[in-house]
Order: structure tokens, then sequence, then C-alpha cells
């Protein structure tokens, strides 16, 4: 990671540390490396965005920049992440730029980028913009008259990537039968999500669906699932789905109020390819922080699960490398290589309901494929995360902890690579022991800080 780009682009408070400053040279810098060097047709960049309140502001500057370079811009206005890396695709743009944070809160936003080919940058690609932006993008050309850029708005591309979406259902039938309730998280599903379950022929109960620009993953979505349990419960619905603050995750809930992370839908997607004879090769990828469950179920049905790095680009490089079709993270973060580029929440709701459809098995059923061992996570807030990390108090308390989780545990402490967190997870046969080394792990970060 550089000093700008992150595991997942230009991360920051908007405003003060992701300023439109600094948006309108990343918006120059990106398209004179990612537009600019194929001068024989005039360069155009797609540019999305989620609900956040700070999307305008960083857009206009973002776009500002893109145009004094000679490049178009085409707005696709707010649309899920894995949206703009399919229509970036579909419209034959130079690249994508998608503006949200994700799963973060309100005050923080992001910038990254989706190359022609709709994959996120390599890093090379990211330290040559970083490189211009911290240097100087004065230096690039400045275009005048007929050559500066222009904006089009792109009114159908919700549409679009539905459209695509849709046809990627390989059902027999529509979901007339199926009541799904859908947590929008107040971003950039708040559309999407309903209008895809219902153009299936779902009974949709939407929730979390009217963002007022402030209350993006504010109690809701992916990552707090409790009204979604609840409404699921309530509406005696078949399935509710959480998607995250852009929808490049989800995280599903079962018909009795349970939670399903990503682990358990990599296993329920990937032994149904397995058994239908698609899952070629019968290889899955996951990251370090998945649970040993996933590994378990899927070696009982002689499936490879090669491991990676936390984060999606470090899924997608892994999946290229070893060929296999399916990985993702437990977050539900998850990535159909054969249908997409990139995590699709949608996509991967959209798969699970098929798995459901297909086996006539409700989900409950369909998450005993996986048995959970116990895991802990903490997110520890540090500044100087790097550094804490190698003090020798932390070094000989992990070391210990290792000792203690034995074979049959697993221990991950690793910095954020979005936000200012240490994250430590351990994974064992017994919740005590877990909470014993984790408790030891912090009590030691505590004191390196002094």
């Amino acid at each position: 990671m550089g000093e700008l780009f992150g595991t997942d682009g230009v991360r920051g408070i908007a405003n003060t540390e992701l300023t439109p400053e600094l948006a309108y040279k990343l918006g120059r810098a990106g398209s004179y490396v990612l537009a600019l060097q194929d001068t024989a047709i005039r360069p155009r960049i797609l540019v999305g965005k989620d609900t956040r309140i700070s999307g305008d502001m960083l857009e206009a500057a973002l776009i500002a920049g893109i145009c004094s370079t000679g490049a178009d811009v085409l707005t696709a206005g707010i649309i899920p992440t894995p949206g703009v890396a399919y229509l970036t695709q579909l419209y034959q743009a130079s690249c994508g730029v998608v503006i949200s944070a994700s799963h973060n809160p309100v005050p923080d936003n992001g910038i990254k980028f989706f190359g022609p080919n709709g994959y996120k940058l390599p890093d090379e690609i990211e330290e040559q913009i970083e490189s211009l932006v911290l240097k100087s993008t004065a230096d690039l050309s400045r275009p005048v008259g007929e050559e500066v850029g222009r904006v089009y708005d792109v009114e159908e591309a919700l549409n679009r990537y539905l459209d695509y979406l849709v046809g990627c259902y390989t059902g027999n039938d529509k979901l007339t039968d199926l009541t799904v309730v859908v947590d929008c998280a107040n971003g950039a599903a708040y559309k999407a999500g309903p209008r895809l379950w219902s153009r299936l022929g779902a009974r949709v109960i939407a929730i979390n669906n009217t963002p007022n620009g402030i209350n993006i993953n504010d109690r809701c979505g992916s990552t707090y699932t409790e009204g979604l349990r609840a409404a699921v419960v309530h509406f005696k619905a078949d399935v509710g789905i959480a998607y995250d603050g852009d929808a490049d995750r989800c995280i599903v809930v079962d018909e009795f109020g349970n939670e399903t992370d990503g682990d358990q839908l990599m296993v329920i997607c990937a032994l149904d390819l397995r058994r239908r004879g698609l899952l070629n090769p019968p290889t899955v990828v996951a990251t370090v922080m998945s649970n040993i469950g996933l590994d378990i179920a899927l070696r009982r049905e002689s499936v490879l699960v090669e491991s990676c790095k936390v984060g999606d680009r470090y899924v997608l490089e892994k999946m290229k490398e070893t060929g296999a079709i399916l990985g993702g993270e437990q977050s539900g973060h998850v990535i159909f290589l054969e249908h997409a580029t990139t995590g699709d929440g949608l996509l991967t709701s959209l798969k699970l309901v098929e798995v459901m459809k297909r086996t006539g098995l409700p989900l409950s059923m369909l998450t005993r494929e996986m048995e959970k061992l116990p895991q802990m996570l903490v997110n520890i807030r540090l500044e100087d995360k790097e550094t804490i990390l190698s003090h020798e108090l932390v070094t000989a308390a992990l070391g210990r902890a290792e000792t203690k989780l034995g074979e049959m545990g697993k221990l991950v402490v690793r910095p954020s690579g979005t936000e200012p967190l240490v994250r430590i997870m351990a994974q064992g046969p017994r919740q005590y022991l877990l909470e014993e080394v984790i408790a030891e792990i912090s009590e030691a970060i505590m004191q390196a800080q002094g």
C-alpha cells in the first residue's frame, strides 16, 4: 500500500483527509494514466457513487479534474460498485470510478478505480496515479475549447446493470412463491435491491431504503443485521438479505432470523456447483479470516481451499492464479468470476436463492453443510498500527496465543487497510480460550502504546 491508496482505493474522512482538492488531482492523474494513453479515440470515464452526503462534493471535483484533461465523463449516479465495474465494460469506457467508502460510517468516503476490463487496478497502476498526485498534476495537459471534456448523464445505467443481473438467474421459474426482506443499508442498493427481486417475481419487503445522505450504514446493512432479523421473523419471510453501503457484499438471514455469513454462502454455492460438476477446478479461495469450518466442509467433498490475505483484490489475484471461479470473504464479499469481475452483493444473493429453489431446501437446512467453530473478532483503534504490532510485548503475546490455540486454532492479527484499526481474530474449539488469548494480546497492545 502506498501513501494514498489502501487495499480498496483512496479512503479518508471526507473534506478533511479526502478533500475536493485531492479528488480533483485524482481525477486528473487517473485520467492521464488510464484514459489518455490512447490518443486515437476521445476517452471517456464512467463515474458512480453511493448515497453519502459528501458524494456530490467529491464527484464534482473528480469530474472537474477528469474533464480538465480532455476526457469525457459518463455519470451513472447512485449505483452499486459492481454496477460500475460491469458498465465500464459495457460502455467501453477507458476506466470506471466509484465514490464510496463501502461499509464505513458516513463521515468517510473513498475513490476507487476500475480498469477498462472491469477489474480493480493492480498495485503498479495505482502507484503511477499516486506518484502523479503527490508530485503535481499541474504539468499535465490542459486542452482548451472543444477539446475540454464533456459530462453525459447515463440515465439507463442502473437498468442496464439490473438487466444483466436478471440474465444471470438460471432458475427455471420466477420467484413468485418467495418472500424476501431486503435491507438496503440506505446506500447504493436502495433502488437496485428491491427492483431486482421485484423483476424476478418475489414479494419484496424493503427496509432502510430511504437514504438522506447521512444514514448510510447507520445501524443497518450487512454489518448490523438486528433489524433485518426481526423483520424476517415478523413478516414470515423466506430469506432476508442485507447489503452494505455500496452493495458489493451481502449477509443473509434464514427464515428463523439466523445470520448466514460469507463463509457459509461460499460453502452452499461451492457445494452446489461441485455436485453439478460445475466447480472447475474444484477450488475455492478464502482469506485467512475464514472460519475453519469452511475448510472442513469443502475438503469433505474434495474441494481445495486456497488461502490469501484479507481484501477482495487479493482474493481475485489468488483466483486468477489458481483458476478458481469462486472466492470471497467472511464479510460477504464473494466473487463469482464467471459472472463478475468483483464482489457483487446482489449477484451473491441471487446465486444463493438459486440453490434454495433448485434444491427445494430452506436456507436453515442449507447452512447445515458447514459447522462454524467458535470465532472471536476484536477491533482496536490505533493510529500507529505497523509499529505497535512489531513491539516486543505484542510479538511475545502473539507467540503465547498461538501456542495456546494449537493445531485446531487460528490467530490473525492485522492492521485494517481502510481504517485506523488493528483487527484481532481468534478461532478454536473453545470460546473461553479465545477470550483469554484476545484479552492478553489487547493488554500487550495497550502496554506497548504506553
